[in-house]
């Protein structure tokens, strides 16, 4: 489910390398056939060195962006690894929540619910669907969560906790701690990392303030919220047998006694 608006490319031609160019001026077939080869090329260096992602993922590198929630539902097999049978209740927090959601959906002994924090632009049949069910709601997460405590084994945020100032970050992180009864995945992207667009300022309010882990650290030592050093070792281990490298920081959290 994409969030961004759809590009327009110039009348003159399907293919914006070609419809650049002036319409008398028709360019030779083995300039067209060069750029579009150079094209291909950047795309397929960009997906070799992503470790195998999709083009969306490509060009999304290309622009200077990276998706969190993409990368939830790529580190889905390592999670299972670190978090073994406490994955078998998950909420999770973010933009496109419905598409992790489904996601997990699929998996073995997993039940799964989702926070969409801001609005639905875009919703396919299968997003309206989990909303009509109650699966996935919309919520402000600056504000308290309507769940009791230690409602699901496992909350996992992504692309949500990087909007927020720390006058919020305050209340909202110990909120979805709260909630969770074996541990808190909160994955952040790195700084100079993502470029919020122009367009979607109205959506997420302010740009995205992208800390360092050092920075989170610190944060969560101030909010009494503790690393879970275990489970980062297995995750570590886990990911290091698949060759796997997140895009994103990567926070195991302990849950609030």
């Amino acid at each position: 489910m994409s969030r961004r608006p759809a590009r327009r490319f110039a009348d003159t031609g399907s293919i914006p390398f070609v419809g650049s160019f002036h319409a008398k001026s028709r360019p030779s077939p083995l300039l067209s056939l060069g750029l579009v080869v150079g094209a291909l090329l950047i795309i397929g260096y960009v997906y070799h060195s992503s470790g195998g992602r999709s083009a969306e993922d490509a060009f999304s590198r290309l622009e200077g962006g990276t998706s969190c929630t993409a990368e939830v539902q790529r580190a889905l097999p390592v999670l299972k690894k670190a978090y073994g049978d406490n994955m078998r209740k998950v909420l999770h927090v973010g933009p496109d929540t419905c598409s992790v959601v489904s996601k997990l959906l699929k998996e073995e002994d997993t039940e799964a619910w989702g926070i969409e924090p801001y609005d639905l632009d875009e919703t396919d049949s299968n997003c309206k669907a989990l909303v009509h069910k109650g699966i996935v709601r919309v919520a402000d997460i600056k504000f308290p969560l309507p769940y009791r405590s230690k409602s699901f084994s496992l909350v996992i945020v992504s692309d949500a906790v990087d909007y927020l100032s720390p006058r919020y970050l305050n209340r909202t992180l110990p909120e979805l701690a709260r909630v969770a009864a074996d541990g808190l995945v909160i994955l952040s992207g790195y700084p100079g990392q993502q470029k919020v667009k122009g367009a979607e300022l109205s959506k997420f309010g302010r740009p995205a303030k992208l800390r360092s882990s050092s920075w989170w650290i610190r944060f969560f030592i101030q909010t009494s919220l503790e690393e879970n050093e275990p489970v980062t070792k297995k995750f570590e281990q886990a990911a290091a047998k698949r060759s796997y490298k997140p895009a994103c920081q990567v926070f195991h959290l302990k849950p609030l006694l």
